[in-house]
């Protein structure tokens, strides 16, 4: 069932959304050679708790992380540790809040130092393809518009969309109904309605978009080891266009 937020709701998401993304932020202006994913992670935590927020992944079907940290071929769910970031990375950051009982999820994808313009074209790319989805998250049209949108750029720019894992509902919960596939034909699914609550993150790969778990069973690796990026907004459907709630406060 997809819930509708009422006005009281809207108003604790946007709340709780701007720290996820506040704590986001500061965690990747962090990124750069020699540091620690587990640095990041530390950081990450110490910031939640400043907040009084609750590291929404921590402990999520016994993830160990309060982030996930993905690297260069690392699609998602990487768990930070004592992996050491070097020149030419591309580091993406995945985070979640609850505060007040409301869960903010953004992601974002990083470069430390100097990387190839291919790589940089990847990451460019899959930021409009985030911007083209929220694009459609508007009240009257229908679920798999945004999954279509994604794809079509993704796909037109000779990149390839992650199938396996998708974007999801969020409220009170970090994974709600309905779920977000980045690809698929338009004009199906549910249609939108104002007040829905949606987490929407392309997950785009330089070359195959299959991939595999690692032994770890978190992290997800692309197959032909080729980088990918991962970008996400919680966002609200509205009725001419989408809010996006996981704005940082930079202030």
């Amino acid at each position: 069932m997809i819930i509708i937020k009422k006005p009281a709701q809207l108003e604790a998401m946007r709340t709780s959304a701007k720290k996820t993304a506040t704590i986001l932020h500061r965690v990747a202006a962090k990124v750069a050679p020699s540091v620690t994913t587990g640095e990041l992670d530390d950081y990450a935590a110490e910031l939640a708790r400043k907040e009084d927020g609750i590291c929404a992944f921590y402990g999520y079907h016994g993830f160990p992380g309060h982030i996930c940290c993905s690297i260069n071929e690392e699609v998602v769910h990487g768990i930070p540790g004592k992996r050491t970031i070097r020149d030419g990375d591309i580091v993406s950051i995945d985070f979640g809040l609850d505060f007040g009982g409301y869960v903010g999820d953004t992601a974002t994808t990083v470069v430390a130092g100097t990387i190839d313009p291919e790589w940089q074209r990847l990451l460019d790319v899959t930021q409009e393809c985030l911007a083209a989805g929220i694009a459609k998250a508007v009240e009257g049209n229908r679920l798999s518009d945004i999954s279509n949108a994604v794809q079509i750029l993704a796909e037109t720019a000779g990149f390839s969309v992650v199938r396996d894992f998708v974007g999801h509902g969020i409220g009170r919960d970090l994974h709600e109904d309905p779920q977000i596939p980045n690809y698929g034909p338009p004009g199906r699914g549910p249609v939108l309605k104002a007040g829905m609550t949606l987490a929407i993150e392309p997950m785009i790969n330089l070359g195959t978009h299959k991939t595999k778990t690692l032994k770890d069973g978190w992290t997800v690796i692309a197959q032909d080891r080729q980088p990918s990026a991962h970008f996400e907004h919680t966002v609200a459907v509205g009725k001419t266009k989408a809010e996006i709630l996981t704005l940082p406060d930079l202030g």
